[in-house]
């Protein structure tokens, strides 16, 4: 038996070194499949990447969100980590049952340590293996998070760690016996009760059984590392290697998620000068090669957790994108492409083949099979009626939210891969729903998506009981005033935003803030252009705002000895997608200002005592977190303690909230765009807020206001909401609990 346990141990581990050794060889291949990226883009700062890859290691920031299934999931990662001293135990087990690790094997800490992550390991993946058959597709459907994971590949995962857990255990409880452990000893805490019941063995049966459980041990390991290493897109496995590069390449060293800005279109590592853009260059992605090699490290690191899909406002209401889904998409494609892109192949601008019948001799037809197919397409897209990768409705369904980018455990970064996608098909294919094509014409002619005229921008001022300043007419320039409201294209021509617009204003009037607006001046940020796929309508509408902004602060002048004295670049905003554009990504054009939401001045406007609420406004209130001011530019506090002063008030949190917050349907362009698959994404969210019986559902951002007003109409058409249920903005809340009510008429 031993000779059996040390062929069967030796022969599994040659085949699963030789294996494994092969597979990271065709990683690494892979990898370099993809684009170069910006220089310094992914690699600066490494000693800051290297302490946020300890801290979200460690810490397992992103996975203690999830409670339990966190730590079950720490144990079991730490356990695969620190446990293969045991996997050395065994190789010397197999050859002498009496066997012991030099120095460390009979270290009482070493044993103990041992002892406590064995178990933990154990209860661990014994805590994860039934949260996932409490949450199987066949009892949850849609709502698992599970749905549409390869579910062999987690069972065959779990039950793997589960197996080499126990044998462990077993193992520990020989040794104690054949050691003649007589009495509990802290080296044996956990396992002494296996040694109390292998003491009554005989020796010879004892030596028989040690390496044989060690046999047992190294060959499971061994099995599982030939079964991933022929299934490289096996991500449920592949993330425990791949994890540790992800997060370390991730876009912020700091490890900030990859949300807020997008980054800049790029073509071989080097941003795209749309002026010139070079014969070569490659806009946007219809080719999987065509992602950066980071995108396919991504695709190759999900662990098919679904945390993202649960998160999803598509997925959540019926529409077929699925972050997950689409990822898994996206690597499956690559791996099965891979053999014809390594012998050369793929196609040249034109769409001719680059590479010559002899290098594609060997490639399988599989693989010749694979590259045929389009990477956005129906499913009735492209030769032998394989279809597209991804359909147009799912690439079209995101919403930019960032939920999936929020949640992801290994920093894949969703949306910059959807959007690369959009980018081709926006600019070469010219294909995209075609409402958005209304918007896209206004922004270009106009320069607001409503199309109309820019004199309208500044009619709202005309409705309240104050001059609002305008650069150019009534200032010369920012020098005179704290702050240059961007008011934003919703809040000057959407009539509910504009109530928005007229509180705010209102407000920094009583407070004694100086403000001035850019009028007619003031164009569309771009966002919705951006986040569609129009990346040269962004930069053109992004370029026009930076000189107009730099003009107005002073910086227009190349004469020294003219140039107007420089103001604070002092900028405050009601829209989160304005805010999240100039602060953000308008760095990227050369604009540098200092941005705030209007939810932070007003706080900070009642902390320093400029504005005294007084009035109380009864009711229940729920708050809506706007997806651009929550998760992208993580502003969760200001909305609620300005809520908080307002006397009256009662707060209640909707089940979704700050992180997990669900979207109103309208970002990533989709304001622009109809919702025809599945329920609608407001409707969702209202129904959720209406669950708690508000009188109030307030938000900080136009589109959320006008996402949300638009379904509590319809509900209350339906007879289903309230009459009196109100949709307001923050701003509208303060503003009617600083007025101070009218003196009662002594006549009266």
């Amino acid at each position: 038996m031993q000779l059996v346990a040390i062929g069967v141990s030796l022969t599994l581990t040659l085949v699963g070194v030789l294996l494994l050794a092969r597979a990271v060889g065709r990683f690494v291949r892979f990898f370099r499949l993809g684009q170069s990226v910006p220089r310094g883009s992914r690699t600066d700062n490494p000693y800051q990447r290297s302490v946020t890859l300890v801290r979200e290691f460690l810490g397992h920031t992103r996975m203690n969100r999830w409670g339990i299934v966190g730590f079950a999931h720490w144990f079991v990662a730490i356990g695969f980590l620190t446990l293969p001293p045991t996997l050395a135990q065994a190789y010397g087990q197999l050859f002498d049952a009496e066997f012991t690790l030099p120095v460390i094997g009979d270290f009482t800490p070493f044993e103990m340590y041992t002892e406590f992550i064995g178990v933990m390991t154990i209860l661990g993946i014994a805590v994860l293996i039934v949260i996932r058959l409490l949450s199987l597709p066949s009892r949850a459907g849609r709502k698992s998070r599970f749905a549409g994971s390869t579910a062999w590949q987690a069972y065959f995962v779990e039950y793997v760690i589960l197996t080499i857990g126990l044998a462990i255990y077993v193992l520990r409880g020989l040794e104690g016996a054949i050691h003649h452990v007589d009495h509990y000893e802290a080296g044996y805490f956990a396992s002494y009760p296996l040694v109390a019941a292998f003491k009554g063995l005989s020796f010879p049966t004892l030596e028989t059984l040690v390496p044989l459980v060690a046999m047992v041990k190294i060959g499971v390991s061994f099995i599982w590392m030939i079964v991933v290493s022929l299934n490289t897109a096996m991500g449920v496995a592949w993330h425990r290697f791949l994890a540790f590069p992800n997060i370390w390449f991730k876009r912020n060293a700091t490890g900030a998620t990859a949300l807020g800005a997008l980054q800049p279109m790029t073509t071989a590592g080097k941003e795209i000068d749309f002026e010139d853009p070079g014969e070569d260059a490659v806009f946007g992605v219809s080719q999987v090669e065509q992602f950066s090699w980071k995108g396919i490290l991504d695709f190759s690191t999900c662990t098919e957790c679904g945390r993202c899909q649960s998160q999803c406002p598509a997925w959540n209401t019926g529409k077929p994108l699925s972050p997950k889904l689409l990822i898994m998409s996206l690597r499956d494609h690559a791996h099965a492409k891979a053999p014809y892109l390594l012998a050369g192949g793929g196609k040249d601008a034109e769409g001719n083949e680059k590479a010559t019948p002899e290098q594609l001799a060997g490639v399988p037809a599989a693989a010749l099979a694979e590259a045929e197919r389009p990477l956005i397409g129906t499913a009735n897209a492209g030769p032998n009626g394989l279809g597209g990768i991804i359909d147009p409705d799912v690439l079209w369904s995101c919403t930019t939210c960032g939920a999936c980018v929020e949640q992801c455990p290994v920093d894949i970064e969703h949306i910059d891969h959807i959007v690369d996608m959009r980018r081709y098909q926006v600019m070469i294919e010219s294909a995209f729903p075609s409402e958005a094509g209304t918007m896209l014409k206004n922004l270009e002619r106009k320069g607001n998506p409503w199309g109309l005229a820019k004199k309208q921008r500044v009619d709202w001022t005309k409705e309240v009981d104050f001059e609002v300043p305008i650069v150019g007419k009534n200032v010369d320039d920012l020098t005179e005033v704290d702050y240059l409201y961007w008011v934003g294209c919703a809040g000057a021509l959407e009539d509910r935003a504009k109530k928005t617009t007229k509180a705010f204003a209102e407000l920094m009037h009583m407070a004694g803030v100086r403000f001035a607006i850019m009028g007619g001046e003031e164009k569309c940020t771009g966002d919705s252009a951006r986040r569609l796929g129009n990346e040269p309508l962004f930069q053109q509408l992004g370029q026009e705002n930076v000189a107009t902004l730099n003009a107005a602060f002073g910086e227009d002048d190349e004469d020294e000895s003219t140039r107007k004295p420089k103001s604070a670049k002092r900028i405050v905003a009601t829209c989160p997608h304005c805010y999240n554009t100039i602060a953000n990504e308008y760095p990227q054009l050369g604009g540098e200002f200092e941005v705030v939401h209007h939810t932070h001045l007003l706080q900070n406007l009642i902390d320093e005592g400029a504005l005294v609420p007084v009035t109380p406004v009864d009711g229940l209130i729920t708050y809506h977190d706007p997806c651009y001011l929550g998760r992208h530019n993580k502003i969760y506090t200001p909305p609620r303690e300005i809520m908080s002063a307002v006397p009256g008030l009662r707060q209640q949190e909707m089940h979704r909230h700050k992180e997990r917050g669900f979207c109103c349907g309208a970002g990533g362009a989709r304001m622009w765009m109809e919702e025809r698959i599945g329920k609608r994404i407001n409707n969702e969210r209202v129904d959720e807020a209406l669950s708690l019986n508000p009188d109030i559902v307030s938000t900080a951002c136009p589109f959320c206001l006008v996402m949300l007003t638009d379904s509590v109409n319809g509900r209350k058409n339906e007879g289903r909401a309230e009459e009196f249920v109100q949709v307001v903005d923050v701003a509208q809340l303060l503003l009617d609990s600083v007025r101070k009510p009218a003196a009662p008429d002594p006549a009266g």
